[in-house]
């Protein structure tokens, strides 16, 4: 009878089956899929490196204290560190990988012994309405690249959407009579967005006024004016780098003193509809946060009544 070889499982074939779980059991998307596995193995060469034994089961509290005051010391080969966001990030993947050991039984350091890094506090940037308008205002639309542009900027403010998830519009998906259609988001997560009356009406012209066969909604505009057939179907598709030189042309354009990105153009969104009186869950839905808490950053900046009584009270 032969001899039954032992189960191989070291860290490395625990983290192999976590990334396949993710992938197939939470149906993560493969954006993400692609920082856990790069956080994962950073915390796995560095596992290996100073610990002979390679079992996950042999990890304490004092080796992720170790591993954290390792990930604020380290530099890239062009001398770069990472950012306290950006070692949070590590951290976080950690913790979700040692919650899928505990799931499994695998013996292990419990993850609530793994704190979070304090997050740094967002400053969140958004355009007041006039500087939205000038924005909007800023693209030349008799050129079919300035009507795209001008569409581009009118369907972000109206939709709060992501830029990747801007950039995957396609154009059988868009619903101009009901002014509204479902997209994919972050972590998968289904929504519908809706269309202001003016960016419909510019998303009409603009449709009206492509002769091309790509599905893509967004397309880059050949200089010479010509469709070339080479260009293929999603080759012809706008980038999501592309979409963010963009909107950065016609921030200068418009003379706002600020960096301005889609991002930007989505917390101009929220902003503006907490400012009207929208109430915080119908915008946690419409930016398709998973938590209310994320919503919450927008607050202090978009409640007219702690401005009243500051001015009450400090004259």
């Amino acid at each position: 009878m032969a001899k039954k070889q032992p189960l191989d499982l070291t860290l490395r074939v625990h983290i192999h089956r976590y990334l396949s779980f993710i992938e197939v059991e939470k149906n993560y998307s493969k954006f993400t899929i692609r920082n856990y596995t790069h956080y994962l193995k950073m915390f796995r060469n560095w596992f290996e490196k100073h610990y002979e034994q390679e079992y996950i089961e042999k990890l304490t509290s004092d080796m992720v204290r170790r591993y954290r005051l390792f990930l604020s010391h380290y530099e890239d080969i062009r001398g770069k560190r990472l950012s306290p966001t950006t070692q949070s990030y590590y951290v976080i993947a950690l913790r979700a990988f040692l919650k899928y050991c505990a799931r499994k039984g695998i013996k292990t350091l419990s993850p609530e012994k793994v704190d979070l890094p304090k997050g740094e506090e967002h400053r969140i940037r958004f355009l007041d309405r006039e500087q939205m308008e000038r924005l909007l205002m800023s693209p030349d639309t008799s050129t079919m690249g300035g009507l795209r542009d001008r569409t581009i900027l009118e369907v972000l403010f109206s939709t709060g959407m992501r830029v990747s998830e801007l950039a995957k519009l396609d154009v059988d998906k868009i619903d101009l009579k009901e002014r509204e259609f479902g997209i994919i988001g972050k972590g998968r997560r289904a929504r519908v967005v809706f269309l202001t009356d003016r960016s419909t009406e510019w998303l009409g012209r603009y449709l009206s006024a492509r002769v091309d066969p790509y599905r893509a909604l967004w397309i880059r505009i050949p200089k010479s004016g010509e469709w070339d057939p080479a260009m293929g179907g999603e080759k012809a598709r706008l980038s999501i780098r592309g979409i963010q030189r963009i909107v950065e042309k016609y921030r200068r354009g418009a003379g706002i003193p600020m960096s301005v990105s889609p991002h930007t153009i989505r917390h101009s969104f929220a902003t503006t509809l907490l400012q009207q009186g929208a109430d915080l869950r119908s915008v946690q839905e419409m930016l398709g946060h998973k938590n209310v808490a994320t919503t919450q950053i927008y607050t202090h900046v978009t409640n007219p009544q702690l401005k009243a009584i500051h001015d009450k009270y400090l004259k």
